[in-house]
């Protein structure tokens, strides 16, 4: 409320007339009925004029009574919808500013679940709010009114309230267990199905479809069950919230009856006492909403909550790097681990003089690509520091770690959008820039032969490319930005051995010029012979470092390992070329 006050005010306020007006139409009634019906009765003829003054009196209220439903009805409606928006953004503004150790931890499912789903469940009880606050007006003026009329009847009619209390406390304690596993199963669906979704390539390879509509079939009917439970608890609460002003006008017609008779009452009092439990009957149901709703807005807030207040926010400080050449690389005594196992990197400690390009070389698991995400600090180290320049990357501001140091990862990401806007990502450089990048990444000749070049569209994750065309776009959407720190993590996995020679040695022409240092995760022996040095990995340690041709002569780990990496590619492209 206190975040959208001001239209929320105005859907208060037009909740208020509604609930006054209603009750002024008790009190017209209830005039009507002793100065207008009850004299028409008793004479025989009917007062025109005072009929006249009625219709009016009822017409007018009627009409205001309208403009009260529509403001708390359109406004309110733009409340909740501006609610969910912002809040949506909230969510999604933390995923961003979240590391990606924080990712790791949490399926993509439920986070499309925590932006989704959590977030409506939140605001469920917005859009009937001002209704239900309006309603607390309309029942003290109604009350009053009340009183007013029959103190006794009003007693008697009041009764239903306390029973509405405690039938409210008894909903909570059985709905909200069923709610917070149906939220939770929600997240299950979402995560099941973007898997599915993601992999679809493996179950289609693999003819594993029925085994996943199976997999997607369990989890929905625990949903179904879940959300079936929590309904059932609902099916009862509704129907017991709805007859319980019913309940009080019996009771109050019952007894005013016994009361005109004995001449305890007027005839208009029961009309309007009794009239007055009628209209409330349905405004009493924007209650049940709400307290229908509340259980699932808890544990959607919770969920909410549990993203907006999460910790381990990567902090950026305020520094800046001088100049524009290429990067000294300093690492210290970097240490990191996640959180089950031992230490993946330990006490790493090595210097990259600027211009210069360093191959990083170990067998799977011995840290290679967590170096890479620690270079550019996709996460942090336990203890230690990287040095751009002699400044830790934690000093800096996030603007300008992302303008001078760019990471191609293994497996690149395309976006469903044009070539242009898979190179630039929104960056501000002209088309002559673009397309000396591709030239660079050796996608020049293949981007011209697509329909539309550099607008070309790619579909959804670059489907309409090869995997070693996504990754030459992904290396031209870095080379474009002109980075001070280049880091490779076997980008050029899927390219053949020809065309990765050609872009290696355009980026050995950037490094002599100054412009780029290059740390680069390699298997190829080509790919690791053209640097200038290499380090070899071993549990997370630099087992020796040195130029290739010296590591092949001291170190027969080191020898072997490249050698079988070659081996093992020769074979597969050996096997690629007989499968064509």
């Amino acid at each position: 409320m206190r975040e959208q006050r001001r239209l929320f005010s105005l859907a208060l306020i037009g909740s208020l007339v509604f609930g006054a007006l209603t009750v002024a139409d008790a009190w017209i009634l209830g005039w009507a009925t002793d100065n207008v019906i009850a004299p028409s009765f008793d004479e025989g003829e009917l007062e025109v004029g005072l009929a006249v003054t009625v219709i009016a009196l009822f017409m007018g209220v009627a009409v205001l009574r309208a403009f009260g439903i529509i403001a708390r009805r359109l406004i309110g409606g733009i409340v909740y919808f501006r609610l969910l928006a912002e809040y949506r953004r909230r969510v999604t503004r933390r995923y961003l500013e979240l590391p990606m150790s924080w990712h790791h931890k949490h399926p993509t499912g439920q986070l499309l679940s925590n932006a989704n789903a959590d977030v409506e469940a939140v605001w469920e009880a917005m859009m009937p709010l001002p209704m239900a606050l309006g309603v607390i007006a309309m029942l003290v003026v109604a009350v009053i009114a009340m009183l007013t009329a029959d103190v006794v009847l009003t007693l008697v009619g009041l009764v239903i309230f306390p029973l509405l209390f405690a039938i409210n406390v008894g909903y909570q304690r059985f709905l909200s267990e069923r709610v917070s596993r149906a939220q939770a199963l929600r997240a299950d669906v979402s995560a099941v199905a973007h898997e599915s979704f993601d992999g679809a390539m493996v179950v289609k390879a693999l003819g594993r479809e029925t085994a996943e509509t199976e997999r997607f079939a369990q989890v929905s009917y625990q949903l179904r069950d879940a959300n079936i439970a929590a309904g059932k608890i609902r099916s009862v609460f509704d129907p017991i919230v709805e007859a319980l002003p019913s309940i009080g006008v019996m009771l109050v017609v019952v007894l005013g009856v016994e009361r005109v008779l004995s001449g305890a009452t007027e005839p208009s009092s029961v009309v309007q006492v009794a009239y007055l439990f009628t209209v409330i009957a349905f405004p009493l149901r924007a209650f049940g909403w709400v307290l229908g709703g509340l259980p699932r807005t808890v544990i959607g807030w919770e969920r909410v909550q549990s993203v907006l207040t999460a910790r381990g926010r990567a902090d950026y400080g305020d520094a800046g790097l001088p100049g524009t050449a290429a990067l000294r690389l300093r690492v210290r005594d970097l240490t990191f681990g996640y959180d089950r196992g031992g230490p993946v990197l330990d006490g790493l400690d090595f210097e990259v003089e600027p211009g210069r390009t360093v191959a990083v070389v170990g067998l799977t698991g011995s840290g290679k690509s967590t170096l890479a995400e620690l270079l550019i600090r996709l996460v942090d180290p336990v203890s230690g520091a990287v040095e751009l320049d002699g400044i830790d990357a934690r000093d800096l501001t996030h603007a300008e770690l992302a303008g001078a140091v760019t990471l191609v990862p293994q497996h690149a990401f395309m976006f469903d959008d044009s070539i242009r806007e898979n190179v630039t990502l929104g960056l501000p450089v002209d088309d002559e820039a673009v397309w000396e990048a591709l030239r660079t990444a050796q996608a020049d000749r293949f981007v011209h032969a697509l329909p539309g070049r550099l607008d070309g569209q790619l579909g959804e994750r670059g489907t309409t490319l090869s995997g070693g065309q996504r990754q030459r776009i992904a290396l031209a959407r870095a080379l474009v930005r002109r980075p001070r720190l280049l880091i490779l993590d076997d980008a050029t996995s899927a390219v053949d051995p020809e065309v990765e020679a050609r872009i290696l040695a355009g980026l050995r022409d950037r490094t002599r010029g100054g412009e780029t240092t290059v740390v680069v995760v390699a298997y190829r022996k080509a790919t690791i012979a053209l640097a200038d040095e290499v380090l070899f990995l071993e549990a997370g340690r630099i087992a020796d470092r040195g130029p290739h041709a010296e590591l092949v002569t001291r170190s027969s780990a080191y020898r072997d390992l490249v050698d079988a990496y070659d081996l093992a590619r020769e074979a597969a492209d050996q096997e690629a070329v007989e499968v064509t």
